[in-house]
């Protein structure tokens, strides 16, 4: 049976890096969480982590890889099912990130610029040997990514509604949906309603 340890923000991205720092290859570490569990944020602790261990890493945000506004908001600005499966362009983080980094250690770290609603216009970047690129955003599960390490930061129902701007609540339902939807097994699961204190699932060994 599962049980939960608590743990520090700082704790969690040290215990996520650890079967990385070996790794002689490229890499992937997947941050699922909604936006109001700030899945970026402790995205670039694992990146600072892993900077400050030597090794070569970087963030790349969902939301630099959102389809352009005519697409998004087609049916309306807060239309559930577009938030699921139009907003984010998975496909495209998957082929100009994820698939170009292992196939030939090259990514590119924005394709849409979500508050200008144009190209972000940014250069392809080489990765140096052994990079780890860190994708953070909501709803990656189910979606093909591939990931070395999957991190999901779980917010109660209570908590996401407590933690999500008011002019963003009509995302809720589309995120919950989308979990219930696409239940998996993450590599680390985290409670994550108190972000200062989260707690870190672990598994009984049976004895």
């Amino acid at each position: 049976m599962p049980r939960f340890l608590p743990i520090t923000p700082d704790g969690l991205a040290e215990r996520v890096i650890q079967s990385i720092l070996t790794a002689n290859s490229h890499t992937v570490i997947a941050v699922d969480g909604a936006d109001a569990a700030r899945p970026v944020a402790l995205a670039q602790r694992i990146v600072a982590a892993l900077r400050d261990a030597g090794r070569s890493a970087d963030v790349v945000s969902l939301h630099d890889y959102v389809r352009p506004a005519s697409l998004r908001m087609e049916f309306g600005r807060t239309d559930e099912m577009s938030y699921r499966t139009a907003w984010f362009d998975y496909a495209a983080l998957r082929r100009e990130v994820i698939d170009a980094l292992r196939g030939n250690g090259r990514w590119l770290p924005a394709l849409w610029d979500e508050a200008a609603d144009r190209s972000a216009r940014a250069a392809i970047r080489t990765a140096p040997p052994a990079t780890t690129i860190v994708l953070a955003g909501p709803m990656l599960a189910g979606r093909h990514l591939d990931a070395d390490l999957s991190l999901r930061l779980d917010l109660s129902e209570p908590a996401l509604r407590r933690r999500t701007p008011h002019d963003a609540q009509w995302t809720i339902p589309a995120l919950l949906r989308h979990d219930a939807e696409n239940p998996y097994t993450p590599t680390f699961f985290v409670r994550w309603d108190h972000p200062e204190r989260p707690a870190i699932r672990v598994e009984d060994r049976a004895r």
